[in-house]
């Protein structure tokens, strides 16, 4: 395959500014980007809350600036970290009726990042081995509203117990978030089993943190589970916008030109940076 296009092209995990840790792009600078590569939607995501108002702002901006001239669209999201009280039933069902799309388990503040950083507490999604009462009641207001359920930086020992309760409850639109990121953990084993046992998403991202602003490349490894568990069931996504990275649609081109230049097919190119997410977001 040549150079790798970016049109049409939908990434589900990007950061922008504002927020507390300085982003490469404003979520208006992330929106001209993403019109200029001809992207079909970005989804914007913070640890410390919700970003559907964002969104909303956004694409308000390019209807005015831009007088319908492309289709790009800006979506939102609910992280259920502490800036919103945790696993908040009231901040989800808020922030889903305000147009967000993706709702992810505790990510920064999850007890399993805690724990992985030396401390202890943080959010728990288990109890005693089951899931805990008010994430029940989330699980039900995400299937309710259609949206896609992140497992966010949960441990596999829980990401298996809480995809499990999410699919008897109905949810179909379930992502496992970043499993290679060295927080979460999920061996290629592990990986196989969850994509096997319960029909969900991988989303394999770009690059990962590793402290000290140093960041890993996940690309071989990103290569080596998608011929592994089948390209059907990974969703191409970047969690871009670090200053340390390059540029969003940069570190976008990086990744897909990577999987094109060892053996993956435009078609599998598609499905997993195109057809996969706008599946999830209800585009198709």
């Amino acid at each position: 395959m040549g150079t790798v296009s970016l049109k049409g092209v939908i990434d589900m995990h990007v950061h922008s500014a504002p927020d507390i840790r300085e982003r490469a792009y404003t979520d208006f600078e992330l929106m001209e980007a993403g019109i200029r590569v001809g992207a079909r939607a970005i989804v914007i995501k913070s640890h410390h809350g919700t970003t559907m108002n964002r969104a909303f702002l956004a694409n308000e901006y390019n209807k005015i600036v831009h007088q319908g001239d492309n289709n790009f669209t800006m979506f939102g999201s609910v992280t259920l970290n502490n800036a919103i009280g945790g696993l908040n039933p009231v901040a989800v069902e808020t922030g889903l009726k305000m147009g967000a799309k993706v709702v992810w388990l505790p990510t920064t503040h999850a007890a399993n990042q805690i724990r992985k950083n030396g401390k202890s507490g943080g959010i728990e999604c288990l109890d005693q081995g089951k899931v805990v009462e008010p994430l029940k009641e989330i699980f039900r207001l995400i299937k309710e509203y259609d949206a896609v359920l992140g497992t966010g930086h949960l441990a596999p020992e829980e990401i298996f117990p809480v995809v499990d309760q999410a699919k008897t409850m109905g949810l179909k639109k379930i992502v496992v978030t970043h499993p290679e990121f060295w927080v979460v953990g999920m061996s290629h084993e592990d990986q196989a089993r969850i994509v096997r046992d319960y029909d969900v998403i991988l989303e394999r991202c770009y690059a990962q943190p590793m402290g000290g602003g140093v960041y890993k490349s996940n690309l071989a490894d990103n290569l080596a589970i998608i011929r592994e568990v089948g390209y059907e069931h990974v969703m191409v996504n970047t969690d871009g916008g670090q200053v340390e990275n390059p540029l969003w649609e940069l570190a976008l081109a990086e990744y897909m030109q990577y999987l094109a230049d060892h053996g993956i097919t435009e078609e599998q190119l598609t499905m997993m940076t195109r057809t996969i997410p706008a599946r999830l977001l209800g585009l198709e």
